[in-house]
């Protein structure tokens, strides 16, 4: 535990030591630059520097952002207002961007946080490196090094402690103790407080969240509704082709057997065999059906055998894993389901793997299922294809897919939805 005490104090001083040089250095040269930029846009010259040097300072945000997920495990949403795409060109294109920079309140708070972060920020990251090089000294000291600083100097303090002799010396080792005592203790926790302090001015304001959210919840109702519409198309068009046509054709082949039971009793014995089998497959059809609205395994024995089930079927070898303590809604188990139907689906199609693994488990209020296979790999989930679908059915429950497929594999699709288990 000691030695695991010392390696994070000793990475998170090195850590606040790169966030000071970068408070002191490039959150300065950015804030300078974007202010003098800023005064020079009434008399049109800022128009022409303005957005390259506000999208600079959005990058640097970012980065900022990616630190503080790698280094503290602390995520900062991005606030921005999507900016005109494709972006007109010449001196029209760089005002209109301009002025829709300026208008965005995200663009005011990075500025801010530009100030905060080569003042406060700054202040607070290099305390990790300055504990425990101050207590460093105090040992220094207590080893020899006040005679000749004393003899140098009229005098010499280490903190309160002023150095005459070897006493006080020893005081200030012992003083020295203390700082890397303390750094050993709180060096990760300054790091953590630097990245929060990132976060009350980088991340979105809770009204802006509020906003995202009602626009991100209007986007799902929307395609959630488009969604039910082409099901119900769906569903019109396979009983009209499927069952329906099935029993219209027993109907008549009854009539046919009811005219020939007197007149022709072998023809009559032929139709009603070949009229047994259709119920039979008309109701094979109505049960495959139903099990497309919603399998008659999930309603009973819920989401882990269900999608085992799915496994079961597919023409390749499947591993599942599944982590469940309890049932999530019946909707959120639907739309779970069904995605991970459509991602196996989109593996046999077109991945070329020939073993596939699948994983579901319920950890910090998230349902998370991740789907891989040893395919190809290439798979994005662009507009029109099975992986935008999922992404729209998960969104209407707060949903994210995220999708790893590089050249040649592996791909590895991720979905959460958000949900308690009851």
């Amino acid at each position: 535990m000691d030695r695991v005490r010392v390696h994070d104090a000793r990475v998170a001083a090195a850590r606040g030591l790169g966030l000071a040089l970068m408070g002191w250095s490039a959150s300065l040269a950015l804030f300078v630059a974007a202010t003098v930029s800023l005064a020079f846009v009434p008399l049109g010259v800022g128009v022409l520097t303005t957005p390259s040097v506000l999208l600079r300072v959005r990058a640097y945000a970012a980065h900022r952002r990616l630190l503080a997920a790698r280094w503290a495990g602390i995520r900062i949403a991005e606030p921005y207002e999507p900016l005109p795409s494709p972006a007109r060109g010449g001196l029209l294109g760089r005002a209109e961007l301009t002025n829709r920079l300026l208008r965005d309140p995200a663009t005011w708070r990075d500025l801010r946080w530009l100030l905060v972060d080569m003042t406060a920020g700054a202040a607070v990251a290099v305390l990790a490196p300055a504990l425990p090089a101050e207590g460093a000294f105090g040992l220094l000291l207590a080893a020899g090094l006040w005679r000749p600083l004393v003899a140098a100097s009229d005098g010499w303090w280490y903190g309160f402690v002023p150095i005459t002799g070897w006493a006080t010396a020893f005081v200030a080792g012992a003083l020295g103790c203390v700082w890397l005592a303390v750094a050993l203790r709180w060096n990760p926790a300054l790091i953590d407080a630097c990245f929060r302090l990132a976060r009350t001015q980088l991340a979105p304001t809770p009204e802006a969240e509020l906003a995202r959210r009602v626009e991100r919840l209007t986007e799902t109702r929307r395609d959630a509704v488009d969604t039910s519409a082409a099901e119900l198309r769906r569903i019109e068009r396979d009983l009209h082709d499927g069952a329906q046509a099935r029993l219209v054709a027993m109907g008549m082949d009854l009539n046919t057997i009811e005219a020939l039971l007197d007149k022709d009793p072998d023809r009559a014995r032929r139709l009603l065999a070949q009229t047994r089998q259709s119920s039979v497959d008309a109701l094979a059809e109505l049960r495959d059906l139903v099990r497309g609205i919603h399998p008659p395994v999930l309603a009973e024995r819920g989401l882990g055998d269900a999608v085992r089930a799915l496994a079961l079927r597919l023409p390749m070898d499947t591993e599942v894993a599944v982590d469940l303590d309890g049932r999530a809604d019946a909707p959120v188990e639907s739309a779970a389901y069904f995605a991970v139907s459509e991602v196996l689906t989109n593996v046999v199609k077109h991945s070329g793997a020939d073993r596939v693994w699948v994983d579901v488990h319920h950890r910090d209020g998230r349902l998370r299922i991740t789907v891989t296979d040893n395919g190809r790999g290439g798979a994005v989930a662009e507009a029109g294809s099975g992986l935008a679908g999922v992404e729209r059915r998960l969104g209407t429950f707060d949903g994210v897919l995220a999708v790893s497929s590089p050249a040649g594999g592996p791909t590895l699709v991720t979905m959460e939805i958000p949900c308690v288990l009851s």
